[in-house]
């Protein structure tokens, strides 16, 4: 059983069984408040799921592509969640998450999945379908172009416009059953953040 978190997109939060399914989610579409509601969605997600925390077995987290504000946001989340309670987080890529969920309801073939990654450019994967354990197959990406530099490809083309932590839960389930591995324990961001320290010499007199 796993807690799974994302924001990503907006904010997502979910209890899962690799036997029972989802057995809660929450989600915020809001892409600028995810640091006022995840806290509010964790418990509220647990309490929902009629679980203890000793009961979760890890931390799933979805690491992007994502801007850079709202993203880590959900990674500090789990990984604070996690060292209190205990339990390893699992990284997951958030596109993967998506391309998972669109196989599961019964898509097959190519799919070139974008997301908004503001200031007018674009998020994408590319993906040749699911393997035999049902986990999707990335061929290429995560990426970041502007709408028009989009990798054009014969792929049928999904603009998602957020990322379910139940997909992501399960996702994280199976990846864990197939013995298959998962992301790097690394954000996402794809950009430099809006915001840095800067390098010039401070003036004194």
């Amino acid at each position: 059983m796993l807690l799974a978190i994302d924001s990503s997109i907006g904010t997502s939060v979910a209890v899962v069984d690799r036997d029972g399914g989802i057995l809660s989610e929450l989600s915020v579409a809001d892409t600028m408040g995810h640091a006022e509601v995840v806290g509010a969605l964790l418990r509220d997600a647990i309490a929902d799921a009629g679980v203890e925390v000793g009961d979760l077995s890890a931390v799933a987290c979805g690491m992007g592509p994502g801007p850079f504000t709202g993203l880590r946001i959900g990674i500090a989340a789990a990984r604070a969640f996690a060292f209190g309670a205990g339990k390893p987080v699992v990284p997951l890529v958030s596109h993967d998450a998506i391309a998972f969920a669109w196989y599961r309801e019964g898509n097959s073939g190519d799919l070139l999945l974008t997301t908004d990654a503001r200031r007018r450019e674009l998020y994408w994967s590319a993906y040749s379908g699911a393997d035999p354990s049902g986990l999707p197959v990335r061929i290429t990406g995560p990426g970041l172009a502007r709408p028009d530099d989009v990798p054009v490809a014969s792929a049928v083309r999904l603009d998602a416009v957020g990322v379910s932590s139940g997909a992501l839960g399960m996702l994280a389930e199976l990846t864990w059953a197939a013995g298959a591995s998962f992301a790097a324990d690394e954000p996402l961001y794809l950009r430099s953040p809006d915001v840095s320290m800067s390098t010039r010499k401070r003036v004194t007199g």
